[in-house]
Order: C-alpha cells, then structure tokens, then sequence
C-alpha cells in the first residue's frame, strides 16, 4: 500500500496539533493535513485529497455530519470520526457510522492530550486499517482465541432434539450499515438471531434501538438470558462478549466479561464457537465485512458441526478480511452478494436438517 495522506478536521487547536504529530511520526503516514473546519478542508481537498480523514462532529460553519454525507454522495473516502459524543449522544455516532463512517475514536472532554498520546498506537491503527476500507461498495496486544473463553465442541457430544434453529451474524467495519440492509429486508416471522458487530460500549445499545424502529423483527442489545426465539435478533453488547447456551430444547444467551479475543470483546469467534457446541446442524453462520479475521476460526467449527455457513462477497464489502479469512480456512460454504444475505438466511435454513 502507498504511503497515506491524512486530513484532521477539528475545531480544537489541541487536537489538530496533537493528532497530527502522533500520525506524522508513522513511517506509512506521508503527511497530514490539519484545518478547523469543513469548509477549510473543501478547500485543502480541492487541490490535494486524501486517503483518510478523521473528522470531528461539532464544528462551526458546517458539522461532521454534514460533511460527512457531502464526501461520501461526492467522492466516497475513508473516514475516522473522532468525537466526544459517545459519551452525551451514542446515536449521532450511530448516524456517523450509517452515514459511511468507518471507525469511531471516542475522545474524552477532560484530559484530552494525554488521552490522545496515550492512544497514539490506537489512533495510528485505526487510520492505517481505514486506508485499506473499501468505501465505495456502499492497540495491539495478545491475540487470543475463543479458547480463553470455553472449550471446542465435542464431536460426540449429542444435542437433544429442537426444532428451534439460529442464524449467528459476525461483522466489523461496514457493518452498521450491512446489518441494517439484512436485517431490515427480513420478514416478520424469521428464525432467532444473535450478532456479533464489533462496536464499543455505549455504541450497541443505540444501534440496536435505532435497527428496532427500522425492522419488522425486534433488535434489541442482548441482556444475560435473553431468550433466542423467532423474530428476534439479539446483539452483543459493547465490551461483553456473547455466548449461546441452552437448556433442554431452548435457546438463550449468555453475557459475560472476559479477556479479548482476536484482541476484539465481543468476539466473533467466541459468539460463533458457542454456537457450534449448542446448536450444530441447526444453525446457519453468516461472516460479513469486517478487518481481521474474528470469527474465521469459529466459522469452521460451526461448518464442522454439521451448520450452513456463508460468506459475504468482496464486492459488496467494506473491508475483505473476514469472509476472506474464513473462505482460506475453509469455513465458508457459500459466498453471496450483501443483498442476498437476508435470503439465505430464510432459504437455507428452510432446509436445515434438524438433529
């Protein structure tokens, strides 16, 4: 990838000086552009775009937001939006991320330096990964995996019988918007749902009401217990992960803390394991846009215990790291366009052979 061109669009003096020399200090990083608001950086755009733009919400003249939605209908760019408001608003960064935002840093209003230094390798991260997204189809540390959290499945281990199937969900970045289109597609009556979006805390729960007006099924953030019944999708909430359990011929969740996995809480392949080892050959797995490869190892066991898997084609998505992990390690059965998910999570598991 060529070196990359980063334009910090910020009212704050701090921000705009510290930002920019935390990114300037990247060997990938060829330079970067700081200026107080949109129209300043329409006019710094006009002569020399950039790769990737982090881009606060409140601003004199125009706001984020608006900018936002003014590059994305213009010339789609990768957009890292930096804001203080997923702590007094989780549903304007909500709307950022439906708008075509890739990434949300959350700043703090008090401490505001420190926290940016002391999220310099966060920062750098997440800019370099958002170079990468595909926007135009629409803090490193131990890299554990879902074994942290529960053992495999048993392959002799028998399920009692149910009639009760699941469509388990794994996505990242893109999708926000991706799970809105599937899920908002779906009928009335559809088979219980669990997703997995990678997403911090505060953020999950607005999403989820936000998807709840849009759809005929209800979403909600799942809560300990929450039972998986038809018509309902659960999603996991920021900085929890969410396993599948079961008692007798039921389905619930369980919510609990726990270590990273693939260095991500919620974790995708903790989500996708659980329900290996709970609903096997009754299940349907489905892996969406997203960077990484989270749930690329939990696919496979789900695929191993008898599920349907499917992944989401590189068209259609954002980034192509998941689905493409998990079409190398053999856990995908099927590669589908984003529009065509929501169909075969309603054909496929029509013809789930039931255990």
């Amino acid at each position: 990838m060529s070196r990359i061109k980063v334009l910090v669009v910020d009212d704050s003096a701090v921000v705009r000086q510290v930002v920019s020399g935390l990114l300037s200090q990247d060997h990938d990083i060829e330079s970067v552009t700081a200026v107080a608001d949109p129209i300043l950086a329409m006019a710094r755009m006009a002569v020399n775009w950039p790769d990737v733009i982090v881009l606060d919400i409140e601003m004199p003249r125009m706001d984020g937001i608006t900018f936002l939605k003014k590059i994305m209908a213009e010339r789609p760019t990768p957009v890292v939006i930096c804001s203080t408001l997923a702590q007094s608003g989780a549903q304007t960064s909500m709307v950022a991320l439906a708008a075509g935002a890739v990434a949300i840093i959350t700043k703090p209003k008090i401490g505001l330096k420190q926290f940016l230094e002391d999220a310099s390798e966060d920062m750098v991260t997440v800019v370099k990964d958002a170079a990468r997204s595909n926007v135009k189809a629409i803090h490193v540390t131990a890299k554990n995996s879902a074994d942290v959290i529960m053992s495999a499945a048993d392959k002799h281990s028998a399920l009692i019988q149910t009639t009760d199937r699941v469509v388990a969900l794994g996505t990242s970045t893109g999708g926000t918007q991706a799970l809105e289109l599937v899920l908002v597609g779906l009928p009335r009556v559809t088979p219980g749902i669990v997703i997995v979006q990678h997403m911090p805390e505060k953020f999950t729960a607005a999403f989820a009401e936000r998807l709840n007006s849009l759809c005929q099924i209800e979403v909600k953030e799942a809560q300990n217990n929450d039972r998986v019944i038809n018509s309902r999708a659960l999603i996991a909430p920021g900085g929890k992960h969410m396993l599948l359990r079961r008692t007798g011929a039921h389905y619930y969740v369980e919510v609990m803390d726990g270590p990273l996995v693939n260095r991500h809480r919620p974790s995708v392949d903790v989500l996708f394991r659980s329900v290996a080892k709970c609903a096997g050959a009754n299940a349907l797995g489905v892996i969406m846009t997203g960077m990484g490869d989270d749930g690329a190892a939990g696919l496979l066991e789900m695929r191993h215990a008898g599920a349907q898997t499917v992944g989401q084609d590189e068209a259609s998505c954002v980034v192509y790291g998941m689905p493409k992990e998990a079409i190398k390690r053999g856990g995908v059965e099927k590669t589908v366009p984003l529009t065509a998910i929501g169909r075969e999570i309603m054909q496929q598991l029509s013809g789930v052979m039931v255990r």
